[in-house]
């Protein structure tokens, strides 16, 4: 596991009165656009909108609290209240926080319609106001990607586990790319590791029931607040008995197998008999002799079974492979199998093609910048472009996804371009991709 860092007392104040100073700012230009980025003038309503998806994914962790609708929650980085109002109606009170006081001001108008609703200007780095043992439910989305200091994200989430009460829930968002020399800022912000987070659960006595996206930007954590020791209590605990893994499935299918690399990779395994203090630090899953990276672990289902995810280990070869589940490394239960079948040939293709500022422009360019899309690309390090003929400039090419892979295209167009349709071409050595690509007026 990795090694944690100790980040107490650490805070930068300056740090903390830049993202201030940033985000007033930006809640002033065009508050909707730097919060949900999808286009600039964005109307309120599909603002809105643009919440629902991520509401719906943070309310399935309900499911892991008892019934109740007393049930309180705080969102840390509230911005103007872009995920509080479609999820105010399951809360008898939610709370929001948040470093401007300009994006608060915003929530507090755009939300006075909802009577369960508080927003509060906080310092950038802690849940002050806030007494221990509160909420049911601590979230954040889209807001520690911004931060630019290690520190301060760890201080959010010790301070998460304070206000929670025991058994409540933190769901929050992680930039979990690989690290880079570059400096991080107020809206590239730090990105940390699944393997830091996975260290912090285990020496803050978190319950770690899910690292979604690991390696991507969009790192999903939920973890599960128990009492001081928690952690040392369980290594100590003997293995479990009487659990059974009663089905295997791809974890993108109901199909009974699962390829050993690329976007299909992973698995989804139904167990019976799962303690509900397992978690992914101390149960892990092992598939042909190798440790699988388990994501996903979920409240106990009709016929009292959970259902774990875990991506495939890499090296497995095709046919029939054990799967078992392993306590500190000795295995509980009986072993089942899983059918590992080939893989399909990668196919090159363009999933998306933006403006580069307006997202939500598709095949269209209103600023002259473009962001392109690719999946299963390779020699991505000799990739071409032109649009009409002419060839991109500033083109600059990243991973966002490593197993499937996927990358993130950028450039803008020859200016000589006129308004008009295109065509978008795409070189990976000898194959062209194609795609329209408007050029507005």
């Amino acid at each position: 596991m990795e090694r944690l860092p100790n980040h107490e007392a650490m805070i930068d104040p300056k740090v903390c009165a830049r993202m201030r100073e940033d985000w007033n700012a930006r809640a002033q230009e065009d508050a909707n656009y730097y919060v949900a980025f999808g286009r600039r003038g964005q109307p309120l309503e599909e603002f809105f909108d643009t919440a629902n998806e991520v509401a719906v994914s943070i309310a399935r962790e309900l499911k892991r609290l008892p019934p109740s609708n007393r049930l309180r929650a705080l969102e840390i980085g509230c911005g103007p209240g872009r995920l509080i109002r479609p999820l105010s109606s399951l809360f008898g009170e939610i709370h929001g926080v948040d470093v401007s006081d300009a994006m608060v001001r915003l929530a507090r108008e755009r939300l006075q319609d909802l009577p369960n609703v508080y927003v509060h200007a906080t310092s950038g780095a802690d849940l002050a106001p806030f007494a221990s043992d509160s909420f049911d439910l601590v979230y954040s989305y889209a807001v520690f990607q911004h931060i630019p200091s290690e520190e301060v994200v760890f201080q959010y989430l010790r301070e998460s586990r304070r206000v929670l009460k025991t058994g409540g829930i933190l769901r929050c968002q992680i930039n979990g790319l690989p690290e880079t020399a570059a400096r991080y800022d107020t809206w590239n912000g730090v990105r940390i590791s699944a393997g830091k987070i996975a260290a912090f659960a285990q020496r803050h006595d978190f319950q770690l029931l899910a690292l979604e996206g690991v390696e991507t930007q969009y790192m999903w954590v939920t973890m599960r607040k128990r009492p001081q020791g928690w952690s040392k209590c369980l290594a100590a605990t003997p293995p479990p008995e009487g659990i059974r893994i009663r089905r295997i499935t791809s974890a993108n299918s109901s199909e009974p197998g699962a390829p050993p690399v690329g976007r299909f990779a992973a698995i989804s395994i139904w167990v019976e008999g799962m303690p509900e203090d397992c978690d992914i630090n101390h149960m892990g899953v092992w598939v042909g002799g190798r440790r699988a990276f388990c994501t996903y672990m979920g409240p106990e289902e009709s016929g009292a079974l959970r259902q774990v995810n875990a991506l495939l280990p890499a090296g497995l070869s095709t046919g029939l492979q054990l799967v078992e589940m392993r306590w500190g490394g000795a295995p509980v239960g009986p072993a089942a199998t899983l059918r590992v079948i080939p893989p399909p040939p990668a196919v090159p293709r363009i999933v998306s093609v933006t403006d580069g500022i307006n997202l939500l422009c598709r095949y269209r360019t209103e600023t002259g910048t473009v962001k392109v899309t690719l999946e299963e690309a390779v020699e991505v390090d000799r990739l071409r472009a032109s649009v009409g003929g002419l060839p991109v400039y500033e083109l600059d090419t990243f991973c966002t996804d490593p197993r499937v892979p996927r990358h993130e295209v950028n450039f803008r167009i020859s200016p000589g371009l006129k308004p008009g349709t295109y065509e978008l071409i795409v070189q990976l050595g000898k194959r062209l991709l194609r795609a329209p690509l408007t050029v507005a007026g």
